[in-house]
């Protein structure tokens, strides 16, 4: 298997281009191009060497997509790397000489996962000091090229080295291996070998395992091992059929581990003793959405939850807590993200997003006490055009609060009798984010406004909120997509003659549930990669994972379902339901490599409904997977929803008339 990274172009010192500039205005009644919103960032992943002294950030569109290195004074040019057409997920310094790249790629190998498709992740290294790149990982007999997780920089005696987590087969069975990497010469030497069974591994700050997290899935058990003297010895196991624990990071003492336990019937953080295995009371000021990790120590210095409007973060160091207070004064009504920083943290990214900055990149730094402008994220999207969101809540049918996103075409935030996207998320134990959504952005811009409910099963909003979502799938969970509908009928801010349905892997089950499983609510659905056929997802994953996988038992706890062939999964099956959808228009998008949802979820869809009378438009994107990579074919996923909408739902004065169809 193969990086593809074109070499290394040197420029000139100081070459003087800067990141793509703000592209003039169009006039305000003139939105920008869909174009604009569809294409992946002009500048993305902008990364702070170490020393402070330059950033490393992907720039351009679809072909012309290069990593380029640019000196923080003035931002000059100091490097570029074409990368052409490479799906890059990461760029992570490894001292201020060597940028490594992480890229992913769709493919199968024989011999491997039944030659089946999956997105595999690799690794290759820049030097900035000889322009060379060079793949990493794959020298080693029995092992592959390929990498899990995010690798780990170390200097040792001064030299930058990495400790990467791939795979060795000893047995020809996937065993999860660490491997140290030298940049220098990209030679590699395997320093932990765990078992078949290991999911992960916690290093402290001089890049040593100190810890080694295995689950039984057939035993239902969570093992943690950790190394009091010379050898692994298992301290603490944990039962656990679905909701395993997990491994965090390395606490602020160095001395004890933070892992993530169910076992009160909620999630809760812990202390570990690394020496002796003994479990802490539930250390409750440690209960946020994610802990922040030192990358260069691997120890926590803070926590950052996620409510419905911003961000809220909680530092240990006084000094951090209040340079985060200052950014959020100083970027008052807007979101605000840490993006990267230098170890000392005197100087940090950070992404801004909202109606006075659009979605731009700052560079603050401590010392000169300044925020000075990076970049764009979209280049063609101005602040001028941001399309208000609100946060705002309703209620359930049966009482239940649901937090929710509306965003309002520009210079309509008070209009009545709107058309209505709703914009479904996918998981379903995932969530949408206050701040910059390229996809409800762009349908604003088309003059609809986007609803964005966190239905019960979503992640961030309490225990109590997720687990109400269990066996609620394309049921209570359907519903509370409709009753936002209600909601804002009743309000007078949407016409419910004018309301289609919209979303993206379990958000395109809730598409086409939407006008299956439910009637009567929404003119038109489009579902881009959606799961249709519940039982055959469950087949899917049963012979992928195994049928005593807690991936099987974790969908079937959603669905409602005691076991594959459940009646019950039936009455909430878009693909068995076809023919309710009669006279819908209905639209099919999925990439032809998706790993995660497989494309025979659309061609069963597609036939149930054609054999049902209606037949839907079927869009297929030819090499893209699940996650919408490449900007050719989210650009064309984005027009080809847009044609449809406007087609079945459009947005213009005239839609009265068309709407009385219905």
């Amino acid at each position: 298997m193969t990086v593809w990274l074109a070499g290394l172009a040197v420029l000139a010192a100081g070459a003087a281009a800067a990141p793509p500039a703000p592209a003039a205005a169009p006039p305000a009644q003139s939105p920008p191009p869909l174009a604009a919103y569809g294409r992946l960032p002009d500048v993305d992943m902008v990364r702070i060497a170490p020393d402070g002294r330059n950033l490393a950030m992907l720039v351009g569109g679809e072909g012309s997509r290069e990593i380029q290195i640019r000196a923080v004074s003035g931002l000059a040019m100091v490097a570029a790397m074409p990368v052409q057409n490479s799906k890059v997920r990461d760029l992570i310094w490894a001292g201020p000489e060597h940028l490594v790249v992480m890229t992913s790629t769709t493919a199968s190998i024989a011999g491997l996962s039944d030659n089946r498709r999956y997105e595999w992740s690799q690794l290759a290294a820049v030097d900035l000091k000889t322009g060379k790149a060079r793949q990493l990982l794959g020298r080693t007999e029995g092992s592959m090229n390929v990498v899990s997780g995010r690798p780990r920089p170390l200097l040792r005696g001064g030299k930058p080295v990495l400790i990467v987590e791939g795979y060795t087969f000893p047995n020809s069975q996937g065993t999860s291996t660490l491997f140290r990497i030298d940049l220098g010469n990209g030679g590699e030497t395997i320093v932990e070998t765990g078992t078949a069974l290991t999911l992960d591994w916690l290093l402290d700050e001089t890049g040593r395992a100190v810890a080694r997290a295995d689950y039984d899935s057939r035993e239902q058990e969570w093992r943690l091992f950790l190394r009091p003297g010379a050898n692994w010895t298992r301290l603490y196991e944990e039962r656990s059929a679905i909701d395993r624990p997990g491994l965090l990071a390395m606490d602020s003492d160095g001395a004890r581990a933070l892992i993530r336990s169910h076992k009160s019937g909620e999630w809760e953080t812990y202390r570990i003793g690394l020496g002796d295995g003994v479990l802490s009371e539930p250390v409750a000021e440690l209960d946020g959405e994610s802990i922040l990790v030192d990358s260069d120590t691997g120890r926590m210095i803070g926590q950052m939850h996620y409510s419905l409007t911003e961000a809220e973060v909680q530092f240990r160091d006084p000094a951090d807590q209040s340079l985060w207070q200052r950014l959020v004064r100083a970027f008052k009504g807007e979101s605000v993200s840490f993006v990267s920083w230098t170890p000392d943290r005197q100087r940090v990214v950070v992404a801004v997003e909202g109606p006075t900055n659009g979605y731009a990149y700052f560079l603050v730094d401590r010392v000169a006490k300044s925020a000075t402008w990076i970049a764009n994220a979209y280049a063609g999207i101005q602040p001028e055009h941001w399309h208000k969101v609100q946060a705002l809540h309703y209620k359930a049918a049966d009482g239940l609060d649901i937090p929710a996103y509306l965003t309002m075409p520009a210079g309509r935030a008070d209009a009545k009798g709107l058309p209505l996207i709703v914009l479904a998320h996918g998981g379903p134990a995932g969530r949408d984010y206050p701040g910059f959504d390229w996809w409800a952005q762009a349908l604003a811009s088309r003059g609809y406004a986007v609803l964005q409910p966190q239905f019960r099963g979503s992640t961030g909003f309490g225990e109590a909120h997720m687990s109400a979502g269990f066996g609620q799938w394309g049921r209570k969970m359907q519903s509370d997509l409709s009753d936002g509908v209600r909601e804002l009928a009743r309000a007078g801010t949407i016409d419910p003659a004018r309301v289609c349905i919209v979303g993206a892997s379990y958000g395109g089950y809730a598409a086409l549930a939407g006008v299956t499983v439910e009637t009567g609510v929404y003119r038109c659905a489009a579902g881009v990669a959606g799961v249709y056929d519940l039982e055959r997802m469950l087949n899917t994953e049963g012979s992928e994972t195994g049928w005593q996988s807690a991936g099987l038992r974790y969908w079937r706890r959603f669905m409602g379902a005691t076991r594959n062939g459940d009646p019950a999964l039936d009455a909430i099956a878009p693909a068995r339901l076809a023919a309710r959808a009669k006279g819908v228009p209905i639209q099919l998008i999925h990439g032809r490599d998706d790993s995660v949802v497989r494309y025979d979820q659309t061609t069963t869809m597609a036939k149930a409904l054609t054999a049902a009378g209606n037949p839907p438009e079927v869009v297929t994107l030819a090499g893209e997977d699940h996650y919408l990579s490449r900007s050719a074919t989210r650009q064309q996923m984005l027009g080809a929803l847009v044609t449809f909408l406007e087609k079945h739902n459009p947005p213009g004065g005239a839609v009265a008339a068309a709407a009385s169809g219905k």
